[in-house]
């Protein structure tokens, strides 16, 4: 099975660099005003250029206007529409008719019951991020550097697309991939040095990580 793997928050050629290297499937830069990852589109448009056959640049936005998504196609094109709030299903279908993009719907989950909101949702979002759910009082719905208990993805559909999200690092993503063996992971503080400050050594370390532990599972 091919395993996508996308580096999230991306805001630094060197980073850009370090993930395209480490085999990065996706890139993805994030929309949201409060978060020490926020890009404006027009930089992300310049940054994005480097993925150009190599990845597919993800745009990460949060309830986000028309207007504001407008924008962020515009001067970003981006491969992929992922939303990472309340949106609606009928919201998703609207925003795939505007743009002509595929769409990733994030889920924030904590046990195996929060898996059954994705059911509105089949057959319009093209792909899921399951996320956990954010730590009482933090403004971010995501990138908050927690895990869920991974356990739970065991019992859905196999053919089921998602990213894996939430506390993945290089110590820990092996056992992500035994226990819920996902068709993605998606990484964004586990790779950073400081709230929104990517580490190209820690890409590359996640990199190393996630091939030793396919070795070993094959082995």
């Amino acid at each position: 099975m091919t395993l996508d793997i996308k580096i999230c928050g991306l805001k630094t050629d060197a980073a850009m660099a370090a993930a395209l290297t480490g085999g990065a499937s996706h890139v993805g830069f994030i929309f949201f005003a409060k978060s020490p990852r926020y890009v404006e589109p027009a930089e992300a448009g310049r940054l994005r250029q480097a993925a150009a056959g190599k990845a597919k640049a993800v745009a990460v936005t949060v309830d986000a206007t028309d207007a504001f998504l407008d924008e962020i196609v515009a001067k970003m094109h981006p491969d992929m529409l992922q939303l990472h709030g309340s949106e609606t299903p009928a919201r998703v279908a609207e925003l795939k008719a505007r743009y002509g993009l595929p769409v990733m719907k994030a889920v924030s989950v904590s046990e195996a019951a929060d898996l059954e909101r994705i059911k509105p949702y089949a057959g319009i979002a093209d792909r899921f991020m399951f996320d956990a759910k954010p730590p009482k009082g933090s403004e971010l719905p995501g990138g908050n550097g927690v895990a869920f208990d991974w356990r739970v993805l065991a019992g859905l559909d196999a053919g089921l697309d998602y990213m894996l999200s939430g506390g993945l690092n290089a110590a820990n993503v092996g056992d992500a991939l035994r226990l819920a063996n996902p068709p993605g992971l998606d990484i964004s503080s586990g790779v950073e040095s400081a709230p929104g400050v990517k580490d190209p050594a820690l890409i590359e370390q996640f990199f190393r990580a996630v091939r030793a532990a396919r070795d070993d599972r094959a082995a």
